[in-house]
Formats: structure tokens, C-alpha cells, sequence
């Protein structure tokens, strides 16, 4: 209720890149000082529950930070406190570069939803490895649960796309729990049409082959898709990574289906449609591929719709911002009490 007070009265009338700025600030000193510790332990303990098999250690929660919040791996483990099970960092491109022109972030506070235009702006990938790195060195950063969403420079054609994919599965597989290939963000112009099946296998072998020469085990790869895309094309998808033994997905990222302008709408309106992707994608890939579920992610019950429709982990990121920092311990704490 405080949270939600200082949010409608001061945080909604803010810029909202300056406000999530500060927030990734506080959150990244957060996680060096002493009382992420307590704070995990406290109003971030997650319940108990580690979910088994889906990646290649347990996950101590079901529900994660989504990308797009800590782009250059600056706020992991005051995430993580937060009663994050996971987070996933990025999207990270080979190199630095700024996004778009500003303002490229709006609240649409009526409609718990976030539209953005951002263009994967972020440090570029020897920074974030760099930083990745450092929090690896560290004891709760060794433990910690972390996925890197990987995309390709905004200058670069989509015949050189493989090659921006495979140079960041290079420089940040050696730190991750999992890659995810990014291309279904809107804000990149032409990414999207790199979610036809026959680009999507070549970036896919060039991220898997790039992946494997860095590491001595598996690092999962998954591929992010729109919620804009088709059932048949969702279908394709799935085939596709049946096909090219990927290791699953990431459903959804924001769409481009609403009337307030250029960018991509996060929040509330996705649920539906990310709940029914969701769904459609289990009854083609079956039990054994990882699934993600990603969009319009509030409440606890949202929560277990997602899950009920076959998601095996949860990421959210709009729901986060509204709800304030008790959410994801909540949340956790719930679907802990019933893991299985």
C-alpha cells in the first residue's frame, strides 16, 4: 500500500527512463551492501521452492526478472534479494550502442502498462561480460541463476544477423545459465522479420555452435518471440526448435498491437494473449522443452494461469514496476507451496 501511494503520487508524474535509471541504481547498490543478505532471507525468501531439470542447477524460484530491466548486468543481486528466482539480463548486442532518440519510455498508467521504444540500447557485449564476470567472482553470484538475451546491432543487415549472435553467445555463454535469442523486439527496425523460419534456423545453429565452443557444458538456448505473431507461425516456431534442438522459449515479448503509438506495449493487456502463446506452444513441444512465460504478470493469480497453460518459469518486468518490491516474493512464496 505505501509502495503504491508513492508510486500514483509522485512516481507516475516522473520521467520514466530517469525513474527507471535512479531505480536501477538504488537497486544495483542495493546488491553490494549488507542488507541484500537480510532482505533475501527476509521479505525475499521465495518459499523453498527449487524447481529441478529445468536448467542445468535448481532454480530457487519460479518467477524472474525479465530483460529489458538491468540491460548491462549492473543490478543482479540486488534483484535476485528482491525475491527474484532468476533474473535475465540484456538485451545485450556486440557492440555499445545508444537506442533510439529520446523519449523512447511512456507510462500508460490506466491500462497497467509501459510502451517503449528503447532500441537495445546497453554497454555492449565486453562490458556486460565484464561485468558478469566480476559478479561470478562473488559467492552469491556464483550461485545465482542468470540469463542473458542476446541481439544484433541496429546497422547490421539480416544476412550479417548470425554473426551478432554468435558473437555474443562467445563473449557471455562462459557466464550464463541460458542465451536467449532476441528477435522479436519491434524497436530494431527489420529484427522481427528475422523470426521467419528460415532466418531463425541459421541464427539459432550460429548462436548453438558459438555457445558450445566457449563452454564445457550445455548452456541452454531459447528464442524470444512476439505475441503478434500468427497461430501458424507460432506452430512453425515450435517446430523449429524441435527441429533444431533448441531448448525452448520465451513467450512473449511486447506487441505492437495498440493505438498509442510507435514502440512496444508491456503490461496488463498481454496476459491473454501470452497465456493462449503459451499454450499452443506446450501441445507442440510437449514436456521436454523449457518454456518461459512472459507478459501482463500482476498478480498471484496471473501467475498460475500462466503456469496452468504450460509455462515451466515465469518472467515479468511491467508488473514489477507497478506492484512494488514485495511482488516477486510473493509470488514465489504462492507457487512454491504448490511446485509439482
Amino acid at each position: 500500500m505505501i509502495y503504491r501511494l508513492i508510486y500514483d503520487k509522485l512516481l507516475v508524474h516522473t520521467d520514466a527512463e530517469v525513474a527507471h535509471r535512479i531505480a536501477m541504481d538504488v537497486i544495483g547498490w542495493f546488491g553490494r551492501s549488507a542488507l541484500a543478505p537480510v532482505c533475501a532471507a527476509t521479505v525475499g525468501n521465495t518459499g523453498g521452492g527449487r524447481f529441478e531439470g529445468l536448467l542445468s542447477k535448481p532454480v530457487p524460484g519460479r518467477l524472474g526478472m525479465a530483460a529489458g530491466q538491468d540491460k548491462n548486468a549492473t543490478a543482479i543481486l540486488g534483484t535476485l534479494a528482491l525475491g527474484f528466482g532468476f533474473t535475465e539480463i540484456g538485451t545485450v548486442t556486440p557492440l555499445p550502442q545508444p537506442g533510439n532518440e529520446k523519449p523512447r519510455l511512456w507510462r500508460i498508467p490506466e491500462k497497467k502498462a509501459f510502451r517503449n521504444r528503447m532500441g537495445f540500447n546497453n554497454d555492449g557485449a565486453d562490458v556486460v561480460a565484464d561485468h558478469l564476470c566480476a559478479v561470478r567472482g562473488t559467492r552469491r553470484g556464483k550461485d545465482a541463476i542468470i540469463g542473458v538475451n542476446i541481439g544484433k546491432n541496429k546497422w547490421v543487415s539480416a544476412a550479417d544477423a548470425p554473426n551478432d549472435y554468435a558473437t555474443c553467445a562467445r563473449k557471455l555463454a562462459p557466464w550464463a545459465d541460458y542465451l536467449v535469442i532476441n528477435v522479436s523486439s519491434p524497436n530494431t527496425p527489420g529484427l522481427r522479420d528475422l523470426q521467419a523460419i528460415d532466418s531463425l534456423k541459421v541464427i539459432a545453429g550460429a548462436t548453438r555452435m558459438a555457445a558450445d565452443s566457449v563452454t564445457d557444458h550445455h548452456v541452454p538456448v531459447l528464442v524470444k518471440i512476439a505475441p503478434d505473431l500468427a497461430d501458424e507461425d507460432v506452430a512453425a516456431v515450435a517446430k523449429m526448435i524441435i527441429d533444431t534442438e533448441l531448448d525452448g522459449v520465451v513467450a512473449t515479448n511486447t506487441t505492437i498491437n495498440h493505438s498509442y503509438g510507435e514502440g512496444g506495449l508491456s503490461g496488463a493487456p498481454e496476459l491473454d494473449r501470452a497465456v493462449d502463446v503459451v499454450g499452443q506452444l506446450r501441445a507442440i513441444l510437449g514436456p521436454h522443452k523449457l518454456i518461459i512465460g512472459v507478459g501482463g504478470i500482476f498478480t498471484v493469480a496471473d501467475a498460475y494461469r500462466m503456469v496452468n497453460a504450460g509455462a515451466d518459469l515465469l518472467e515479468v518486468l511491467t508488473g514489477f514496476v507497478y506492484e512494488g518490491p514485495l511482488m516477486p516474493g510473493r509470488i514465489n512464496r504462492a507457487l512454491a507451496k504448490t511446485a509439482g
